[in-house]
């Protein structure tokens, strides 16, 4: 009988000690941090709620791999990186996020900034963008602007090679601070430059991305991403 109680408890010990084990698996099971910053190009303007490329990226992610991903969003149709500082300073974001991407420059052409504006506000943005990123500029992804002159408004705007010439500019630069800075830039540019020659690459109004035109950026920049997280 002795012997019986024993065995009855040194089960009940097994039991309990393999629930903990899968209540600490479960506890510990990582969660990561993705902050998108930017402006028309990063909220969708145009496009579903989860069809932008910051969702459709999170959605990937939590598809291939058993840790989650959340996301949030800074971005406004219009927004400038005058207007992006501005909320930045609202939304008061912590500085706790596992990745982060910037997008953003396209309003200061469009508006007719002085390029200078954009000379100097970029790498303020990018130094804030590594500091959410816990500090690590490897962390941080810049993605260039899309090429507004390859769909049917840019053409009818009859500016459409001047858009074209000023945004290489912009990215140009981008690029430049972004690779001083240690962090790195994704052109997707090219994928824009196609929504002439395919109009699926272009939204409803003639003007954004399409979900297609966003998914193939989360093609892009996906295996870059898969690494920073895993």
């Amino acid at each position: 009988m002795m012997n019986f109680k024993i065995a009855i408890v040194l089960m009940a010990m097994v039991s309990f000690s393999c629930a903990v084990s899968k209540k600490n698996i479960s506890a510990e099971k990582t969660t990561y941090k993705y902050l998108a910053l930017g402006d028309s190009y990063t909220i969708g303007e145009s496009v579903c709620g989860d069809c932008n490329y910051p969702k459709q990226l999170t959605d990937s992610l939590n598809k291939t791999s058993n840790e989650k991903t959340s996301v949030k969003i800074i971005a406004k149709t219009g927004w400038t990186t005058t207007d992006l500082l501005s909320a930045i300073a609202t939304e008061n974001p912590s500085k706790d996020y596992d990745l982060v991407t910037l997008l953003i420059g396209v309003n200061n052409q469009y508006q007719g900034k002085p390029f200078a504006v954009y000379k100097e506000e970029f790498p303020e943005l990018l130094d804030m963008a590594i500091a959410f990123a816990k500090g690590k500029p490897k962390n941080v992804i810049v993605i260039s602007i899309p090429d507004y002159g390859f769909t049917p408004f840019g053409q009818k705007s009859g500016k459409a090679e001047k858009a074209t010439k000023e945004l290489l500019r912009y990215n140009i630069y981008a690029d430049r601070i972004a690779f001083e800075k240690g962090v790195r830039f994704e052109n997707i540019t090219p994928i824009t430059q196609k929504g002439l020659e395919n109009p699926a690459l272009v939204a409803s109004d003639g003007l954004h991305p399409s979900e297609v035109a966003y998914k193939k950026f989360v093609d892009k920049i996906f295996t870059k991403v898969a690494e920073i997280l895993r």
